[in-house]
C-alpha cells in the first residue's frame, strides 16, 4: 500500500466540504496515479470528468498509461491523455491527463469547463507559467461561474501555506513520503575535467559499486548524445543498455527507458530533468546527480529567450536523490563536494519571473483580462517583461493601443501556437500558402525536427522525409494549425519572410568576413562560415544561442535561419532624414533607410532649406536628448539656481533632462530657428530659454531666493549652485574680514559653503559657518599663513579687520 492511501478519506472529505484543497506529498508517495482514481466514485462528481494536469508530455502519458493499467484497460477509456502532439481520448474517458499548456487553451475555449467536476494540478512545485496561469483561470471560474467545481492542488515541495493563502484559506491534508534509505556519496569534480567526461566516469564508477540501474541526471539532450557516446567506447559490460530520456523522443524510446530492464540486464538512463517527478523508472537504484540544470531566460530588451546552464536548486537536488530509493534501498552519487550543497538555491525561480510573458498577454487579453490584478498568481510577472509583451502583441497587430485584442488578435488565439508562430501562419495563410507556415511552426517548436541544419529549408525537406511516428505526429498537427488558420492554398510563400514576420528584430545582414551578420536588433551574430547560409546577404534567423565575445562585442551563432530576398524587406524599412555636416563644413541631408540597427542604405539628397534644418535638429534632440547643446557659464549658472530652488519649493520649473524635455517646445524649439547645429545655439539663447520657464510672478524670487552673486564688503563673487554638498563661494578669506554674520541663500534656510583661499587663491578652509571659523580654527590659519604671505594682513580679531584685496607695499 502506498502512503497516499493513508490520507485519502481525509481528502475525500475535504473536497466533499470545500471547492479548494492542497494536497502536500512528498515524491513516491502515489498522488499522481492514486488521487485521480479515488475521486472517481465522489456524489459531488456526478459523472463529472477529472483532468489532471501534468507539466510534460511524457509524464501525461505515462500516468495515464499507469492508471490504465490499473483498471485493466487501454488508455481512450476510462483513462485517456492530451497532449499537443497526441489524443488517446474515448467517448467513455472520465480521467483526462492533460499538459498545463493543454488545459490554458481548454478554460480560454470554455471558461465553463462544462462537463468538468475537478481539476488537479500535480507537480505544481515546478511552478511553470501555465500552471500559474492555469489555476488563477480555474479560480477564477470556480468564483464566477462554477461553484461546483473543485480544484486540488498536488505538490512535494513548495510553500504550501501560501498556495492555501490563495485559494481562500484551503484546508491542507498532508501526506507522509515513502522512500527507502539512501546514500549520498560526493565525488566532487575536477574543474578542468569536462562535464561529460565527469558523467562517464560516475557511470562507470556505479556500475562497478552497486547493483542495480542507474539514472543519470544531464541538463539536456547534447549532453546525453555525448556521455552517450562516451559510455559506448569505454563500457565492457554486454549485459548494460545506455538509454536516453528526453522529452523530444519516440514514444517507443522513453517507453524503453521508463520500463524495468530485462532480466539479467541493467539499464543506464540518461535523462534530463524530465525524471526528477512524475515518473518511477522501474528498477533504479542509483542516481547519478550531475548538478546542473537548463532553464529559459527571456531578456526583454533583445527580445530573447535563452536557455541557461545553472547549478541546481537543493529541492530539485533532493528530489533527484529521491529516485533511488523508489523501490528499495539505494545510493545517490553527487558530482560535488557536501559543503557545496549548502551554497545551492533553496528552489528555482518560477518561470512567470523568467520567461517570454507574450503568449501569457495574449491569453490575458482573450479571458478579458488588460491587467493581472485580481488574478490568483503566487507571483506577479515582471512589469517590463510583461511591457514589452504587449508591445509585441500590438506589434502584431493583435492588440490594439487600448490593449484590447483586436480581430486579427482573436484569429491568432484560435491557432494553438506562441503568439509569434500563430502570426506567422496566419500571414501565410493569407499569401495562399498555410501549410509551410504551419510546417515552419512545427520546426521551430520541436527541437530537432527535420534534423540539425541550420538552413531551414533544410530542416523542412528533413521533415518531408522523416517517418518516425514523432514526425507524422508532429505533421498532423501542422495539418491542424493549417485548419486553424483558415487554410489558405494555391500560393507560394518563402520561408524567409514568414520567418521575419515572426522575429522581425532578427532580420540579419552581412557583415565583415564571411559568416558575419547583424541583426535588427543590433547584436552581432554569426554562422560557420563553411555553411552557405554565411555568404547570404540577408538572412530571417530563427534561432540563436551559444554565442561568444568576439572583437567587438558579444554575438550569438545563429543555429536555424533562411535567406531573404530584401525585397521583401520594404513594408519594414523606416526612412530617416539626418542633418549631417560634411567635413568641408557644409551642411547637406541624408536620407537613411533602415531597419532597426541595420542602416540598408543612406543617401545625400541635397541641401536643406531653413524648415528642413529645424525639423531635423529637433528629431536630433528628440533622439539623443540634450547632451549635443553647448551648455555654457551663464546658461549653465541658471539651470543649477533653478534646480536648486526646485529642492526648496514647489512651483519651480523641472530643469533636469527628463523635465527639459518635457517642455522642449516652450523653451527650446523657438532657439532653433536660425541656427545650423545644435551646437551653435548660443549660451545666451539658452540663458534666456530657460528664464522664459520661471512663472512671471517669481522672476523677482529667483534672485532674492538664489542670487547669482554674493555681495562681500569689497564686491561680489559667484555663487555655484551646482557644487556638491550645496551652493559654494570660492572667496579670499581677507575679503570677508569684518564679517560677523555667515551668508545665506534661499531666504536664510541654506547656509552658503565658503571655500576661503589663501592670497594666492589656494584653499585654506572649507566652512558654513563663519563666526565659529573666527572663533576657532582662525588663529591656527592666521600662524601658518604669516610665514608664507608675510606682506598680507592677518589679524588676530578678523572680525574688527577692514576688509582687503591688497598687500602692504614693500617695506612696510
Amino acid at each position: 500500500m502506498l502512503p497516499i492511501h493513508a490520507v485519502l478519506e481525509p481528502l475525500k472529505a475535504a473536497l466533499a466540504a470545500t471547492g479548494a484543497v492542497v494536497l502536500a506529498a512528498p515524491p513516491g508517495a502515489g498522488k499522481t496515479t492514486v488521487v485521480p482514481l479515488a475521486l472517481l466514485d465522489q456524489p459531488w462528481l456526478a459523472g463529472g470528468r477529472i483532468l489532471v494536469l501534468e507539466p510534460r508530455r511524457l509524464a501525461a502519458r505515462a500516468a495515464a498509461e499507469r492508471m490504465a493499467s490499473t483498471l485493466g484497460e487501454k488508455t481512450g477509456e476510462t483513462v485517456g491523455y492530451r497532449t499537443r502532439l497526441q489524443s488517446r481520448i474515448g467517448p467513455k474517458t472520465r480521467i483526462e491527463v492533460i499538459t498545463e499548456g493543454v488545459f490554458t487553451r481548454m478554460i480560454l475555449d470554455d471558461p465553463g469547463l462544462d462537463g468538468v467536476g475537478v481539476v488537479l494540478f500535480d507537480e505544481f512545485h515546478e511552478r511553470s507559467l501555465d500552471a500559474d496561469l492555469g489555476l488563477a483561470l480555474a479560480r477564477e471560474t470556480q468564483t464566477l461561474l462554477r461553484d461546483d467545481l473543485r480544484i486540488l492542488v498536488m505538490s512535494a515541495t513548495l510553500d504550501i501555506a501560501g498556495v492555501a493563502r490563495l485559494l481562500g484559506g484551503a484546508p491542507v491534508i498532508e501526506a507522509e513520503g515513502r522512500m527507502f534509505p539512501v546514500e549520498t556519496r560526493h565525488l566532487g569534480r575536477n574543474a578542468a575535467e569536462r562535464f561529460e567526461d565527469a558523467m562517464a566516469r560516475a557511470v562507470l564508477q556505479a556500475l562497478g559499486e552497486v547493483t542495480g540501474s542507474v539514472l543519470a541526471f544531464l541538463p539536456g539532450q547534447g549532453e546525453i548524445h555525448r556521455v552517450a557516446q562516451r559510455l559506448a567506447e569505454r563500457l565492457r559490460d554486454p549485459a548494460v543498455d545506455v538509454v536516453p530520456l528526453y522529452g523530444a523522443l519516440d514514444k517507443a524510446v522513453q517507453d524503453r527507458a521508463i520500463e524495468p530492464a530485462a532480466p539479467g540486464r541493467r539499464k543506464v538512463v540518461l535523462a534530463t530533468p524530465v525524471a526528477e517527478t512524475s515518473l518511477t523508472i522501474e528498477g533504479v537504484r542509483v542516481v547519478i546527480d550531475g548538478g546542473l540544470s537548463r532553464v529559459p531566460r527571456f531578456e526583454p530588451s533583445s527580445g530573447l529567450t535563452r536557455l541557461a546552464t545553472v547549478r541546481v536548486s537543493r529541492s530539485s537536488a533532493d528530489q533527484r536523490r529521491g529516485r533511488a530509493g523508489r523501490t528499495g534501498p539505494g545510493v545517490c552519487y553527487r558530482l560535488w563536494d557536501e559543503e557545496q550543497t549548502r551554497g545551492l538555491v533553496p528552489h528555482q525561480r518560477p518561470e512567470i519571473l523568467e520567461a517570454d510573458l507574450t503568449a501569457f498577454a495574449l491569453d490575458l487579453a482573450r479571458w478579458g483580462a488588460r491587467t493581472t490584478e485580481g488574478l490568483a498568481l503566487l507571483d506577479q510577472p515582471p512589469a517590463g517583461a510583461f511591457a514589452e509583451a504587449r508591445k509585441v502583441l500590438r506589434r502584431l497587430g493583435a492588440l490594439d493601443d487600448q490593449g484590447g485584442l483586436t480581430e486579427h488578435g482573436r484569429r491568432l488565439t484560435r491557432i494553438p501556437l506562441p503568439p509569434r508562430l500563430a502570426h506567422m501562419v496566419a500571414v501565410a495563410s493569407d499569401a495562399g500558402d498555410a501549410r509551410l507556415g504551419a510546417r515552419i511552426a512545427a520546426v521551430l517548436s520541436e527541437p530537432g525536427l527535420g534534423g540539425n541544419d541550420p538552413d531551414l529549408r533544410e530542416r523542412l525537406r528533413g521533415l518531408e522525409r522523416d517517418r518516425s511516428p514523432r514526425a507524422r505526429d508532429a505533421l498532423r498537427l501542422a495539418d491542424r494549425w493549417t485548419r486553424a488558420a483558415g487554410g489558405g492554398q494555391g500560393g507560394e510563400a518563402e520561408p524567409g519572410p514568414l520567418l521575419a514576420e515572426a522575429f522581425p528584430e532578427r532580420v540579419a545582414k552581412a557583415r565583415g568576413r564571411p559568416g558575419e551578420f547583424l541583426l535588427a536588433s543590433g547584436r552581432g551574430a554569426f554562422v560557420d562560415p563553411a555553411e552557405p547560409l554565411a555568404r547570404e546577404p540577408w538572412l530571417a534567423v530563427a534561432e540563436l544561442g551559444g554565442g561568444d565575445n568576439a572583437e567587438g562585442g558579444a554575438r550569438d551563432r545563429i543555429r536555424l535561419a533562411a535567406p531573404l530576398d530584401p525585397a521583401a524587406l520594404e513594408p519594414r524599412i523606416e526612412v530617416e532624414d539626418r542633418l549631417t555636416r560634411e567635413p568641408s563644413g557644409r551642411m547637406v541631408l541624408r536620407r537613411i533607410r533602415r531597419i532597426g540597427a541595420i542602416v540598408v542604405d543612406e543617401n545625400i539628397v541635397g541641401a536643406p532649406d531653413r524648415s528642413q534644418i529645424t525639423a531635423a535638429l529637433k528629431t536630433e534632440v528628440e533622439r539623443d536628448g540634450l547632451k549635443a547643446l553647448r551648455w555654457g557659464e551663464r546658461a549653465s549658472a541658471l539651470r543649477a539656481r533653478l534646480a536648486f530652488l526646485g529642492t526648496l519649493d514647489d512651483g519651480w520649473p523641472d530643469v533636469s533632462d527628463q523635465g527639459l524635455l518635457a517642455g522642449r517646445e516652450t523653451w527650446l524649439w523657438p532657439l532653433l530657428d536660425g541656427v545650423q547645429a545644435l551646437e551653435a545655439v548660443p549660451d545666451a539663447a539658452l540663458e534666456q530659454g530657460l528664464g522664459g520657464l520661471v512663472p512671471w510672478d517669481r522672476r523677482r524670487a529667483l534672485d532674492e531666493l538664489a542670487p547669482a552673486r554674493l555681495e562681500t564688503p569689497l564686491g561680489s563673487a559667484a555663487i555655484d549652485y551646482a557644487a556638491e554638498g550645496g551652493p559654494r563661494v570660492d572667496i579670499r578669506v581677507q575679503e570677508l574680514f569684518g564679517v560677523t554674520v555667515h551668508p545665506t541663500v534661499g531666504g536664510g534656510r541654506v547656509p552658503l559653503t565658503l571655500a576661503l583661499l589663501s592670497p594666492a587663491r589656494r584653499p585654506v578652509q572649507v566652512t558654513k559657518d563663519l563666526p565659529r571659523f573666527w572663533k576657532g580654527s582662525w588663529a591656527a590659519v592666521r600662524a601658518e599663513m604669516r610665514g608664507r604671505y608675510p606682506r598680507h594682513p592677518w589679524p588676530e580679531d578678523p572680525t574688527k579687520a577692514e576688509p582687503t584685496t591688497r598687500a602692504r607695499p614693500r617695506g612696510t
